[in-house]
């Protein structure tokens, strides 16, 4: 009698991967909002695969600013035919913002979360009256701020240049490090049993009955839901399913000085511009959020040098200590905008089991949106009201439909 693969070789022969397995959620996308998600549903005992197209964490999540912004200002961004609606945006952030007090103990892991608080800066007389509008909107929200005119700025924050004519102060802003955000959400995933394929971009996305199939790097992946959280790419995976979004790819650029002694604490933010400002745990200063670079999302999207001159010109304005610092690196960080500015959270009609989370304020509500996404994949109501958010209101419909 032959004797069998154990004997003949001493051990068993390890079974092929499964061309097609099967999953309760697959995420498309492992940027903060994939991994946030996946940490949440995991957590809650789904069987969840995320799908990453390149390193998780890279991309667009991995070249932002990682601002925690509570109090908001209506600026119209690159991509946006309108600027969002700051008093509808009020709510999701004090929600988001709760729940960012305790990321850190619930992931176990340090993400060089500050809630230093922030200044929003007016020069103008115009943006002088939008923060005095928005400081109404944010109290009647509760969202803690207070205006103060120029000197009583710079008495607050000394290093405030001339040029500020007032500015609103809220303790509750802050930021973190998108580059540790990320990977301490993916690791808890894991911990709960999420499993992470990174470099396998996602091919072909189909329905059969009530089964989503998910081609990608050679493996079908069939589950009941599939959540599109691809940042810059979210429109390119809707449309695998046949669905349009009016989606632009847009970037915004980054710049990092060298390290420098602490010095800057608060998060500072210019009302007209949106250009943020702060010192990085490392003592690097961050300046960005304002000029838009040049897209690619076959590789890496380039920053532009008229960007460059007008973000940093407009930093030493705000912050005049920033002149005698040297500019260490420039990027350009990509993402998807919505037409009126507005995130886009929920499931495109037509279509059930399949979501989209992303769009505007995405570091921002993270956690928020994990919470909401983990609630519609269960049937449950969400914590906060998302009707109004929904991808229906950015669906390209032809005469027909």
């Amino acid at each position: 009698m032959e004797r069998d693969d154990v004997t003949r070789h001493g051990h068993r022969p390890v079974a092929p991967t499964p061309l097609t397995r099967t999953a309760d959620v697959v995420i498309v996308g492992a940027g903060v909002l994939g991994a946030a998600t996946a940490s949440r549903l995991a957590r809650d005992g789904h069987r969840v695969v995320v799908l990453e197209r390149g390193a998780p964490g890279r991309e667009g999540s991995g070249t932002i600013a990682g601002d925690l912004h509570v109090q908001v200002t209506r600026i119209r961004r690159p991509g946006e035919t309108a600027p969002p609606d700051g008093a509808r945006l009020l709510p999701l952030q004090r929600a988001a913002s709760a729940l960012w007090e305790t990321v850190e103990d619930d992931l176990g892991a340090s993400v060089e979360l500050r809630r230093c608080g922030g200044f929003t800066v007016a020069e103008t007389e115009g943006q002088v009256r939008e923060l005095h509008d928005k400081h109404g909107r944010e109290i009647a929200a509760g969202v803690e701020t207070e205006v103060l005119d120029g000197d009583a700025a710079r008495s607050a924050l000394p290093l405030l240049g001339p040029a500020v004519a007032a500015a609103t102060w809220c303790p509750s802003d802050g930021y973190a490090n998108p580059l540790k955000v990320t990977p301490a959400y993916l690791a808890d995933a894991a911990r709960h049993g999420a499993e992470l394929v990174p470099f396998t971009p996602v091919e072909r996305i189909t329905r059969t009955g009530g089964t989503w199939r998910v081609e990608a790097g050679g493996r079908t992946l069939e589950a009941p839901v599939v959540v599109d959280a691809a940042g810059p790419w979210l429109g390119e995976v809707a449309a695998l399913t046949g669905v349009g979004l009016r989606l632009t790819p847009v970037t915004l650029q980054m710049h990092a000085t060298v390290r420098a002694p602490a010095t800057l604490r608060p998060l500072v933010r210019h009302a007209g511009a949106g250009l943020s400002v702060k010192q990085a745990a490392a003592g690097n200063l961050l300046v960005g959020g304002r000029s838009a670079g040049a897209v690619n999302l076959a590789g890496r999207s380039e920053p532009a040098v008229d960007g460059l001159v007008g973000d940093m010109a407009l930093a030493v304005r705000m912050l005049p200590f920033i002149r005698d610092l040297r500019l260490l690196r420039v990027w350009a960080g990509p993402l998807a905008a919505t037409p009126d500015g507005m995130p886009v959270i929920g499931e495109v009609p037509g279509m059930p089991g399949f979501l989209v989370a992303g769009g505007t304020r995405a570091f921002t509500l993270a956690p928020l949106w994990a919470e909401t996404l983990g609630c519609l994949v269960a049937g449950t109501a969400p914590p906060v009201d998302v009707a109004d958010l929904g991808p229906d209101r950015l669906v390209r419909r032809n005469r027909a439909g």
